[in-house]
């Protein structure tokens, strides 16, 4: 995405989130949290444009509405325009449909190749699984602890 155009009077960030195989966000932002390969990244509209590598974790977004959205990530890439944010993933999942239970079962699955595999390729490959795995798991606590009042999103 390109360009300088400013979404609305009230300076919002228009934010499109695809992965390989749908479209899953579009609409007006207030604010855009992602996780960068080196380190968390908070757009706000006006940011200095920025291409990043994005590694797994999740995304929060809060809308126009004031309402925080919460995706997992499994990795991708973010292009900032000073109106516009652009993430391309090849996976993305919002809140709802993480399975908690698969989560746990990769995380499991992850760390037993990781104490097993004496080859470095698969114990990189049990490591990238387990990041993916945990992420999605503390996006489930972030979100357990919002329902309970105890945690909002900076």
């Amino acid at each position: 995405m390109t360009g300088t155009a400013q979404p609305s009077a009230q300076r919002l960030l228009q934010v499109e989130i695809v992965d390989v195989s749908r479209h899953i966000f579009s609409g007006l932002c207030r604010r855009v949290v992602a996780p960068a390969a080196e380190g968390e990244v908070g757009v706000l509209p006006r940011h200095t444009p920025l291409l990043t590598q994005l590694k797994p974790g999740e995304i929060r977004l809060l809308t126009e509405q004031g309402e925080d959205q919460f995706f997992y990530l499994s990795g991708g890439y973010m292009e900032v325009q000073h109106w516009e944010v652009s993430i391309l993933a090849d996976q993305v999942l919002r809140s709802d449909e993480i399975d908690r239970e698969a989560a746990l079962e990769a995380k499991r699955r992850a760390e037993r190749m990781l104490r097993e595999n004496r080859f470095p390729s698969e114990r990189d490959r049990a490591h990238l699984e387990l990041l993916k795995a945990l992420a999605q798991l503390r996006l489930l606590e972030r979100i357990d602890l919002e329902k309970l009042g105890h945690h909002r999103t900076p």
